[in-house]
């Protein structure tokens, strides 16, 4: 405690009496090339200085080093004047001031603040924390037709008939996805948005094993679950088919047609499960039904994207190019089972971490 005092404000004359020799500010060096008291002297600046008093700009880029070095620290640091330059340059994030801050301080910044206004910076760092909220979220979304997309392509090795071709996964990726996923740039900042932690930007990566796992392990899954659920229990012949082991050039018409709609309810399966997936990811604790509305871009794509699939179910051009076969009105309803499984189980999971949270 009496330590803590010693060092709460701390003055550029005791800075200088300790800077080390080769400005290097590891521990390791420190403790190589410098006394012990240089060493505890920083250590203590870092855990427990509130206030550094007539320093210089020398000064200033040894004090950020220390903070980057020492406690590990990303580091911002604010300034207006030419003597700020050296510290602005050298933390993770300069901030100068556009009104009366200097031209040196304005190049040597990341961040120009255009009112000189503090307050602006945390309606920054707000919109800096959205972009990448929103974009974890496209990527999530993203990922979650990978396995189902995939699945298919193996599952011909062991004489399962053809259930998405080439020309169908590109469909999805290019024709509904991909700007579905864009949609997510518009998409508000939810309530606890502020409230969580910082991300850290060389331990926390955007894509970790969280997000890895809840596209492929979690949502993949019930969408590969849904949608081979529909292809063999909803669809006639296509058990069938599989039994027999026939080959696609042994198919007779009638297997081939059966397979193109066996195909097609895939299809349509996947683009609703994909529909409930991107209803999903727009939050990742409030109810989903209070969150996706504001957001007109990504309810338009959803939209189109069911639009798009209804066409090449039931438009003929579009099923000859495709090999997509009309669905039966049972068999459209039944492919929605992937869009409720979906939700339903992301409406359960959110409400525990509620719960949870509110414990």
């Amino acid at each position: 405690e009496e330590a803590a005092c010693d060092y709460t404000i701390v003055t550029g004359a005791m800075l200088e009496s300790h800077l080390p020799s080769i400005d290097d500010f590891r521990p390791q060096q420190l403790e190589k090339n410098e006394s012990a008291a240089v060493l505890e002297f920083w250590q203590c600046c870092v855990s427990e200085t509130r206030v550094f008093a007539r320093v210089s700009p020398m000064h200033k880029r040894a004090i950020v080093r220390a903070y980057q070095q020492i406690g590990g620290h990303v580091v911002a640091m604010t300034g207006d004047g030419v003597n700020d330059a050296p510290a602005l340059k050298e933390a993770e994030v300069g901030i100068a001031m556009g009104i009366r801050g200097t031209e040196v301080a304005k190049e040597a910044a990341d961040i120009v603040l255009l009112d000189d206004d503090l307050s602006s910076v945390v309606l920054g760092i707000e919109q800096g924390r959205l972009c990448s909220e929103n974009l974890r979220k496209s990527i999530m979304y993203t990922l979650c037709s990978k396995l189902p997309q995939v699945l298919p392509t193996f599952a011909e090795l062991i004489g399962i008939p053809t259930a998405l071709t080439a020309a169908q996964v590109l469909l999805i990726d290019i024709g509904t996805d991909i700007w579905t996923a864009i949609a997510f740039a518009w998409q508000p900042a939810e309530g606890d948005l502020m409230l969580r932690p910082p991300r850290h930007p060389q331990r926390d990566r955007m894509v970790d094993g969280s997000v890895l796992g809840y596209s492929y392990g979690y949502i993949g899954v019930l969408q590969s679950v849904a949608c081979w659920g529909v292809f063999f229990a909803v669809m006639p012949h296509m058990w069938t088919l599989f039994v027999q082991q026939k080959h696609s050039s042994e198919y007779s018409a009638e297997d081939s047609l059966a397979d193109y709609a066996g195909m097609t309810a895939y299809y349509w399966t996947l683009v609703l499960g994909q529909v409930g997936a991107a209803m999903a990811a727009t939050t990742s604790r409030q109810s989903t039904m209070t969150r996706w509305m504001p957001n007109p871009w990504l309810s338009l794509c959803i939209v189109l994207e069911i639009v798009l699939a209804m066409a090449v179910v039931m438009w003929t051009p579009l099923q000859q190019l495709f090999k997509t076969h009309h669905l039966s009105m049972f068999q459209l309803v039944a492919g929605s089972v992937g869009f409720f499984l979906i939700s339903s189980s992301e409406e359960l999971r959110k409400f525990f971490l509620r719960w949870k949270e509110s414990k």
